[in-house]
């Protein structure tokens, strides 16, 4: 992908479909409009991904507690979305096995037959059946690379045509009359306004959507989201009982489930729930959201894991539908699609597993009110690019920059390796290297790469600073 090339094109070509938001939905919205041959856009104002399509749980699900929640009707989907991704996206989505602990006779047949339930539902499906196993059951769902599987997204409607360009903001919409008809864009890097046109736009810019649909349209527009903060933590690998196998607590007090996952050298440990007043790109996790999954994890682990043990910490919003609840976690993660009167189409809600069913919803929305001429889903079936990065780490660097438009350091250890996430310590030793292989990728100077090592230093510090003592001022919550 070439930003340069993609910015000459936003610049110059009337597109038919312009998505704004390049997280998981518009990146699925982008491939899905380019595949069925439509000229498509995306611009993002941040980095792909930045936002909650890099924070989740890592797992391509059903959603057992949506099971609970009898939402049977979103299981079946997410797990029809499993098995589509486990075929056209198997270098990022694996196959995972799930150790369910429980306490007795009753309670394993509990379980055991509503994972049986989610079995069925998942139809004929390749992954095991759920069974009994010494203290619980084990069942199968899928893991994936968020990160990574966002670029394979973004790569893959590149290669089907579609022009996108990330750092790219959409502060003021342009219109024909009273019809939208695309984006006066802001290029970041460059400073450089423009006009993007289109004869459809895509609000998908998740937790963010409801400031564009104000944008659009303030004084008929109500809010159409709530928000939900998800905190996780990882700690070493060695914390799993079986490194090969993950752990769901069914029962928390937060009445979500909470996950132990195997990720690279690390388990993944999360997640909260807990409601949040306004969208923010950056979230950080509570202090209690912390001690709540050391604790609650800790009974099920080879040995409780202090806040020492942590390797990193962060968090992400969920943008929820909203509904007269104060409790986030009784919310499912449906999606809605709105058309305003000029013409704006706006996707909300969903989660990962999903996305491409949002996309096509999106898409279809976009063609009925743009008058495009018709044409069919074809992502059921598309084979997402497989992931051809090097391992070498300066390799990889340049190849960050040259073929997934890294344009920063925290890309590249956020969320091109994802570095951040698993270790912060890490990531942050790994920084003036990165800093210095960056610079000479995009013709960058000393200072500029001095200057991404001092911003990205202090963001991993943040990512870090719950793992550095027990009673140290540094470990504190932020305010």
């Amino acid at each position: 992908m070439n930003r340069a090339q993609a910015l000459e094109r936003l610049a110059s070509e009337r597109f038919d479909v312009l998505v704004i938001g390049g997280g998981a939905t518009g990146l699925g919205c982008a491939l899905d409009a380019a595949s069925r041959g439509y000229t498509t856009a995306l611009i993002e104002e941040y980095d792909f991904a930045k936002g909650t399509s890099s924070r989740s749980t890592k797992l391509i699900h059903g959603g057992v507690r949506y099971l609970r929640q009898g939402n049977i009707a979103l299981v079946r989907e997410a797990l029809h979305e499993r098995s589509l991704l486990l075929q056209n996206a198997p270098d990022y989505v694996h196959p995972l096995p799930f150790f369910v602990p429980v306490s007795g006779a009753l309670e394993s047949a509990y379980y055991l037959a509503g994972l049986k339930i989610y079995d069925a539902l998942a139809g004929a499906s390749r992954l095991p059946r759920s069974r009994r196993a010494a203290g619980g059951v084990v069942y199968w769902d899928a893991q994936f690379d968020d990160s990574r599987l966002a670029i394979a997204l973004a790569r893959t409607a590149w290669s089907h045509g579609a022009a996108v360009a990330n750092y790219v903001r959409a502060p003021q919409f342009h219109y024909t009359g009273d019809r939208l008809a695309g984006v006066r864009a802001h290029d970041v890097e460059a400073d450089r306004h423009f006009t993007v046109a289109a004869r459809a736009v895509i609000n998908a810019t998740g937790i963010f959507a409801d400031q564009l649909r104000l944008l659009d349209d303030r004084r008929r527009a109500h809010p159409a989201l709530t928000y939900s903060r998800g905190s996780h933590i990882t700690v070493d690998k060695a914390f799993l009982p079986d490194p090969g196998r993950a752990i769901l607590v069914p029962k928390t007090a937060d009445g979500r489930v909470l996950f132990a996952i195997p990720w690279h050298e690390c388990a993944l440990i999360g997640t909260t729930d807990v409601p949040a007043a306004y969208p923010e790109i950056e979230p950080v996790p509570s202090q209690d959201e912390v001690e709540f999954l050391l604790r609650t994890s800790a009974p099920y682990l080879s040995a409780p894991p202090r806040r020492a043990d942590i390797r990193s910490a962060f968090a992400g919003l969920r943008p929820l539908i909203a509904r007269r609840t104060a409790n986030t976690a009784t919310l499912s993660r449906e999606h809605s699609i709105e058309i305003s009167p000029s013409g704006l189409v706006t996707v909300c809600g969903g989660k990962w597993t999903t996305y491409r069913c949002m996309a096509k919803d999106a898409i279809d929305a976009a063609i009925r009110t743009a008058g495009l001429a018709p044409a069919r889903c074809a992502t059921a079936n598309l084979a997402l690019d497989a992931d051809a990065a090097p391992a070498e780490f300066n390799e990889r660097v340049a190849y960050a920059a040259s073929h997934e438009m890294a344009r920063t350091v925290e890309d590249v250890l956020a969320r091109r390796t994802g570095v951040l996430f698993r270790d912060a310590a890490a990531a942050e030793q790994q920084a003036p290297g990165a800093a210095r292989a960056l610079a000479q990728a995009l013709g960058r100077t000393g200072e500029w790469a001095a200057e991404q090592e001092r911003a990205f230093a202090a963001l991993a510090r943040q990512y870090g600073r719950y793992g550095l003592g027990e009673n140290g001022a540094e470990a504190k919550s932020p305010s």
